[in-house]
């Protein structure tokens, strides 16, 4: 049973090092608490980064980041700082295609005690995950699309190879939460097939999948009806599956879902390597006040721990990874010690204090 892990950690830009500290000091006492070893080595990269070096994703970062058993990503990218095109740093998106990092969990749950702008009928729960490819589709030319005086072109791709282990990876994980009581083994495809040859490329792709699982359901759903229902009736989903920039968009829904994106975790796991984050940007605009919102970090350092425990068969890892999830929830769903952009006035350490605090109660 592996007990050792190595954890490439990216501070990011903005309020990045300010959520990612208190992040990487709770894993280090869960770590040391449990006799498991997490071995966390910073990786530069960044806006930052590439406005003193010229580099936005160094060589030795990435070298570090191939060799890790996962990798901790914090907000990335300044709004001020962009390459030659106009576009912004986000390495985080050379990440996830050097890696070929093709599934991107967004995890969409509303626990008791959570603010969110929906009424909730009684005995209703949301709980579902989005899954985003993330290395194809409409992100493919990224950077490089085609610009002329009068007219724009970006290409769409969609390959066999990546929705293949993209909706394998879809179908196993309805699996993992119908075993776990957390889903009724749905898997729904969200597409634009009735406009798109390449949905209905993905569709058939989806169905062949989908006819292996006898013991699971599922169903197809347009991107804009899917958008429509996150807002009506996000009860009804388990497991989505979608295209890069379908899931980009419906994430951040589903995040204000949640109540915004500071109580967002997310990861992006291809084969051999995954990446955790939140999903929320770096906002410069508060840096270095203390005030950050550390939640989504901490609950993205969470799904880390559990996907390693998992992976590593190591179920004392896996447990921490529940256990930081659920102090985190219990923190946010009692609302006593909230930061200002969930209507409090924590300062960051006082809000990653409670969660220690959560821990040590259970």
């Amino acid at each position: 049973m592996k007990e050792t892990f190595d954890i490439a950690v990216f501070p990011g830009d903005g309020i990045g090092p300010e959520i990612m500290a208190p992040a990487t000091r709770i894993l280090k006492g869960l770590a040391e608490n449990a006799g498991y070893r997490l071995n966390l080595q910073d990786c530069a990269a960044g806006a930052a980064h590439y406005a003193q070096t010229g580099e936005s994703l160094p060589e030795i970062s990435m070298q570090v980041a191939r060799g890790a058993d996962a990798i901790l990503l914090s907000a990335m990218g300044l709004p001020s700082v962009r390459y030659p095109d106009g576009t912004e740093i986000s390495p985080q998106i050379d990440l996830r295609k050097a890696l070929r990092l093709f599934a991107g969990v967004r995890p969409v749950r509303i626990f008791p005690g959570q603010k969110t702008p929906l009424a909730m009928p009684e005995g209703k729960e949301v709980d579902f995950v989005l899954i985003r490819e993330s290395t194809e589709g409409l992100f493919y030319t990224q950077g490089c699309g085609e610009v002329t005086e009068n007219e724009a072109r970006e290409t769409l791709l969609i390959t066999r190879e990546t929705s293949e282990l993209l909706f394998d990876f879809a179908f196993r994980l309805a699996h993992e939460r119908k075993a776990a009581g957390r889903g009724r083994g749905h898997v729904t495809c969200v597409d634009k097939a009735n406009v798109f040859r390449a949905f209905a490329f993905f569709r058939s792709l989806f169905d062949a999948e989908a006819a292996k699982h006898a013991d699971l359901t599922s169903d197809h759903a347009y991107v804009d009806a899917t958008a429509l229902w996150f807002v009506q009736k996000p009860w009804d989903f388990d497991v989505l599956v979608t295209e890069n920039m379908f899931g980009d968009i419906l994430s951040d829904l589903g995040a204000g879902l949640m109540g915004g994106l500071g109580v967002a975790p997310s990861a992006d796991i291809g084969v051999d390597h995954a990446v955790f984050q939140p999903c929320h940007g770096s906002a410069p605009d508060i840096a270095g006040q203390g005030i950050a919102n550390p939640f989504a970090m901490i609950l993205s350092a969470a799904m880390m721990l559990e996907w390693m425990g998992l992976r590593a068969d190591n179920p004392t890892v896996a447990a921490d990874g529940a256990r930081l999830r659920a102090a985190t929830e219990a923190v946010i769903g009692q609302g006593d010690v909230l930061t200002g952009d969930l209507g409090g006035r924590a300062t960051t350490e006082e809000a990653a204090d409670a969660v220690i605090a959560a821990l040590e109660a259970h």
